[in-house]
């Protein structure tokens, strides 16, 4: 499956931009992690736009329905799990088994986390962003204060990549899809 048939079953579930802009941006974050890794890149992508796919219906029963929607649009039991387990510790305990699972888990907090550093420069624009503003930013809990960054260095250090690796190569992804996200 391509990324683009996966963000057209999202908008069956989903209708909120924001909700579809985060999609786009965890999918293109995971694309680039692949590459980094040789891994299938498409294949990754489709993790990522998926993996809040209920999030709008069930806000508060999220990922409760991931697995019935994903298996009605054919998904296999890898993908379902992949998608499942960026819940680990907070909405299940499906844990992540391989590399891509625990950057799925990291990304989709971090993606989050450097937009808003982007949304409060006046120009909003994710070229603005630098590294050092956003270690700045990181050491300022009230700043993005809904980011579990314990969660986010916990799954870094079980990639074994440093945080500011990470943000850098989160930041370069985004960048490639910033004019989709208005920034």
């Amino acid at each position: 499956m391509k990324a683009i048939a996966a963000l057209e079953i999202l908008k069956e579930y989903t209708t909120k931009p924001n909700l579809i802009k985060h999609a786009i941006a965890v999918s293109e974050t995971m694309r680039h992690f692949a590459k980094l890794s040789g891994e299938d890149g498409e294949y990754w992508a489709c993790v990522g736009m998926l993996h809040d796919i209920d999030y709008e219906l069930y806000p508060d029963e999220h990922l409760d329905h991931t697995s019935e929607i994903l298996k009605k649009h054919n998904f296999d039991d890898k993908f379902i799990h992949s998608v499942l387990s960026h819940g680990y510790g907070c909405r299940n305990d499906i844990a992540p088994e391989c590399y891509m699972e625990q950057v799925l888990c990291t990304v989709d907090q971090l993606t989050g986390f450097i937009i808003a550093c982007a949304l409060i420069r006046p120009e909003k624009k994710l070229a603005l962003v630098t590294l050092e503003g956003m270690q700045k930013r990181w050491k300022t809990p009230s700043f993005a204060a809904g980011t579990d960054r314990a969660r986010i260095e916990r799954f870094c250090a079980q990639l074994n990549k440093p945080l500011d690796y990470m943000m850098e190569q989160t930041l370069a992804a985004l960048l490639g899809v910033a004019e989709k996200l208005g920034l």
